[in-house]
């Protein structure tokens, strides 16, 4: 992430509300405000601050009750957190509030960010913080009769740990209960003057849905009167289980975020763990990270645009672009044994050396989607059904996108030309060169555009990467990413010892709070790490665009006609496992 406002100048903003300040290893500006001002302190970042921070980017919180190293922060049981992006200046900063108690609270700010919804609800259901005001403070991704808040440290973070799980038809007809919808929870009438609206499930298992997304319809005939998304059905608790895992043996863990996005979930992780432990990854080694992630990148946009004009009734073009697909993936095996999961970066390089034919076949690829993307370009956008289905549909301002938090292709199809890749080059990408296609429309027919056009820009980045690729070693030799070599650890026994410990526990990184945050293919992705001086994170935040641009829904639905909700819903390229993690 780039830095905002220093912290002297970011304290001259907020006035007198600051308790601290807080050095951070990602060079972020970080205040702690108390909880009674928070929200004046917000309000003045977002509306009177010069080029102000007008995205609220991600909201969390952590449990502090365990952590040993929080020398010079405010007393604290429970911390939640305000990350807070200004597009204009493309700089961060964070906002931080200290809660006291077993039942923490503190005002929402959904009337500042309607984004905030479900960031606030999400804190609530892990982390059992109460925000005062908030619409419909309840839980959004575990199941109603949850018992607890996964993320407090009390809490279990193995089924094991649980007892053994039984379901009587008693208990199994009070969660069928749960599920039940009622309107009037969410403010939505059942009947107008003279009629009744119709409510309609729209999945969870439905094909337009693209995977468990439960999304409740209110129907005044065929138009969408209103809707109410509801997630969690394919939560898993990743956040959770980085706690339990070593700093190494989560990255394959990161790969299950977002499915289609491979190394790039793996990027923002080894990269935040890198600023926490001071390390520098080799020139190759980063060459090769920016040339995997643009493949995927491309993988992840062929699956988009087929799945997508399959959602509105067209048949031929998945198949083809999935043919395409399985090209690219027989070059990722080759590459990194795996084809969706090769949980391949690691910290302080990659895991191997590029094989002997990788060129050869990196190439070969470059020369041949060129033109298969022109036949798609004009088999699709050419139709004029697919343009009827698209254009003017599932319309967003950039303004209310920003205020949304979107980002991605989702944001550059509003004409915001925001790409962190360009604007806060990382990982080496300030020695490429490529454009940022944005759209005009900020409807359903720019967003599958842009994704077009991202694929082309991808293309340039390989293969300059391939003309580019240096010589030199693929991972650092830093202590905290590779054991000791094997002439050293045969050498004396405090380097053999060095050696085991490395291998069977993992490496101790020093205390200290990281976030890097990564252009993926859907959005930004951002790992924020708290180590506590262990071997393995005392906190791990993961923001995902998927969860972002769900929440946006109803905005974009209301007033549309049903079969509009099907090629809203895949225009948004959102995967589930990205949104509930």
């Amino acid at each position: 992430m780039t830095a905002g406002l220093s912290i002297a100048e970011l304290e001259a903003q907020v006035g007198d509300a600051v308790l601290a300040s807080q050095s951070t290893c990602d060079g972020v500006p970080t205040v702690w405000v108390a909880p009674t001002q928070v929200t004046d302190v917000l309000r003045r970042l977002k509306l009177d601050a010069e080029r102000p921070y007008e995205m609220l980017h991600d909201l969390w919180a952590v449990d502090e009750r365990e952590r040993l190293h929080d020398e010079g922060l405010p007393p604290a049981d429970y911390t939640v957190v305000y990350d807070l992006a200004s597009v204009d200046r493309c700089e961060h900063v964070r906002v931080k509030v200290p809660l006291k108690g077993h039942a923490p609270a503190v005002d929402s700010v959904t009337e500042l960010w309607p984004s905030a919804n479900w960031y606030e609800r999400e804190a609530w259901d892990l982390l059992g913080i109460r925000f005062i005001g908030h619409p419909h403070l309840r839980r959004i991704l575990m199941p109603p009769w949850w018992d607890g808040h996964p993320l407090r440290k009390d809490h279990p973070a193995r089924a094991t740990e649980l007892g053994r799980f039984e379901l009587p038809d008693a208990r199994q007809a009070s969660m069928a209960e749960h599920l039940e919808f009622r309107p009037e929870d969410w403010d939505l009438a059942r009947a107008g003057e003279d009629f009744d609206y119709l409510f309609l499930n729209f999945g969870p298992h439905h094909p337009g849905t693209h995977g468990v997304l439960r999304v409740v319809l209110q129907l005044d005939g065929q138009e969408v009167v209103d809707l109410v998304p509801e997630i969690g059905y394919h939560h898993r608790g990743s956040e959770k289980m980085a706690e339990r895992q070593s700093w190494h043996t989560f990255i394959p863990y990161t790969d299950r975020i977002d499915y289609l996005g491979g190394v790039l979930n793996n990027l923002p992780y080894v990269m935040a763990v890198e600023q926490l432990a001071g390390i520098e990854v080799p020139e190759r080694a980063e060459v090769i990270r920016v040339m995997l992630c643009e493949l995927f990148r491309i993988n992840s946009h062929l699956v988009y645009l087929g799945t997508f004009a399959q959602d509105v009734g067209m048949m031929s073009p998945v198949f083809y672009l999935f043919n395409d697909r399985e090209r690219l993936l027989d070059i990722l095996e080759a590459v990194t044994g795996a084809r969706m999961h090769p949980g391949w970066f690691r910290i302080g390089g990659v895991a191997q050396d590029l094989p002997e034919g990788w060129d050869e076949l990196v190439r070969g690829f470059l020369h041949y989607l060129p033109g298969k993307l022109e036949e798609y370009e004009s088999a699709i956008f050419a139709n004029r059904i697919f343009r009827a289905r698209t254009k003017g549909v599932g319309v967003i301002s950039a303004q209310e996108a920003i205020e949304w938090g979107a980002t991605g292709p989702f944001l550059r199809a509003c004409g915001v030309g925001w790409d962190l890749r360009k604007q806060q080059p990382y990982a080496g990408y300030e020695r490429f060169e490529f454009e940022v296609p944005t759209g005009d429309h900020g409807d359903c027919y720019d967003r599958a555009w842009v994704h077009v056009e991202e694929i082309r820009q991808s293309l340039r980045i390989v293969e300059q990467c391939a003309d580019q690729m240096p010589a030199g070693p693929y991972k650092s030799d830093h202590p905290l990413a590779a054991p000791p070599r094997r002439e050293r650890m045969l050498h004396d026994i405090e380097t053999l010892i060095n050696h085991f410990l490395s291998v069977s526990w993992g490496p101790v990184i020093p205390p200290g709070e990281a976030s890097v945050c990564v252009e993926a293919a859907k959005g930004h992705n951002r790992y924020h790490l708290i180590s506590d001086g262990d071997t393995s994170p005392y906190r791990a935040r993961i923001r995902t665009p998927s969860f972002a641009h769900v929440q946006l829904l109803p905005k974009l639905g209301r007033g549309s006609m049903i079969p509009d909700i099907a090629a809203i819903l895949g225009s948004l390229d959102y995967v589930l496992a990205d949104i509930d993690r």
